[in-house]
């Protein structure tokens, strides 16, 4: 499978994921501009863009992109690391394994747009998909009986008039899916939640009837009012701090042996000594560590 079939396979399923291009290349490093990798929420890498220590600082700061959902270069240049410098929109690091030749690469975040589901088939519900698309939002229409809430939905709209309303509300608010909107009339609406077996601080949580009072009386109208009040309630929990992010911000590792920095997962480089895991940025840096655990024990 090409790189462009694992994106696409990776867009489809909604996984996030960053794409790094290099844009410039000096020799005599082995990347060329226009070579690609996918780095993988979990820190594999698909392509090529450098050998195994440009590699370490692809992962490394790929995943720190994946966090903040926001572009960067990448520029790594042979020498010791530190040091290290940033700018805006750019970072620049170190790389004491690097065989000579700096390299520098863009990397793209592309974490999935939020989804919003929607149960029911009613105009309403077909205005809210068609209006959340232009607004950044995956809208997926389900009967009620289909509703599979997921705990990183940005919300839930219930649109049925009365088909399936509460399996689905009450697995969205369990699973503490942000929005959980109800569109009914106030009567109707309080015997539903009334209904609800959850606990009164869950039930408190959903908006009847959804929206935002803008005096909407069309399917359009109303859709949008409920789609404002999302983006509202979604904004402010960005300035609270309260959104969670599409991916976790990653920690980091120091290589003991060359001193760089590395993303502590997985698929990098690792080794258990005495029941301490020690992290680098190649094979070449463990081997040097497990001939002699000792000599680097401190800076471990």
């Amino acid at each position: 499978m090409t790189v462009t079939d694992t994106a696409a396979e990776l867009t489809r399923t909604r996984e996030a994921f960053v794409q790094a291009t290099v844009v410039r290349a000096q020799k005599p490093t082995s990347a060329h501009a226009g070579d690609t990798a996918l780095v993988r929420a979990d820190g594999r890498i698909d392509g090529f863009v450098g050998g195994t220590c440009a590699e370490s600082s692809v992962r490394e700061y790929g995943l720190m992109t994946l966090s903040t959902n926001q572009p960067l270069l990448l520029r790594i240049v042979p020498g010791e690391a530190p040091p290290q410098s940033a700018e805006e929109g750019a970072v620049t690091v170190a790389n004491p394994c690097l065989s000579g030749g700096a390299v520098e690469i863009f990397l793209e975040p592309r974490v999935p747009a939020p989804r919003v589901l929607v149960v029911g088939e009613s105009p309403i519900a077909e205005a809210l998909g068609r209006l959340g698309a232009p607004l950044g939002y995956a809208v997926e229409l389900v009967a009620g009986e289909d509703a599979a809430p997921r705990a990183d939905d940005a919300a839930l709209v219930v649109a049925s008039h009365g088909r399936g309303e509460e399996p689905a509300l009450t697995a969205a608010l369990r699973l503490g899916v942000p929005y959980v909107g109800l569109i009914a009339s106030r009567i109707r609406g309080a015997s539903v939640l009334a209904a609800l077996d959850v606990p009164d601080d869950q039930r408190a949580r959903v908006h009847s009837p959804a929206g935002l009072d803008i005096g909407g009386r069309t399917a359009p109208e109303i859709a949008l009012s409920v789609l404002a009040e999302i983006v509202q309630e979604r904004r402010a929990a960005e300035r609270h701090g309260a959104a969670p992010a599409s991916v976790a911000a990653p920690a980091r590792a120091v290589d003991p042996v060359c001193g760089m920095t590395v993303a502590p997962v997985e698929s990098s480089p690792h080794a258990d000594v005495d029941g301490v895991r020690t992290w680098f940025c190649c094979d070449g840096c463990r081997t040097s560590f497990l001939a002699d655990p000792a000599r680097y024990a401190a800076a471990s």
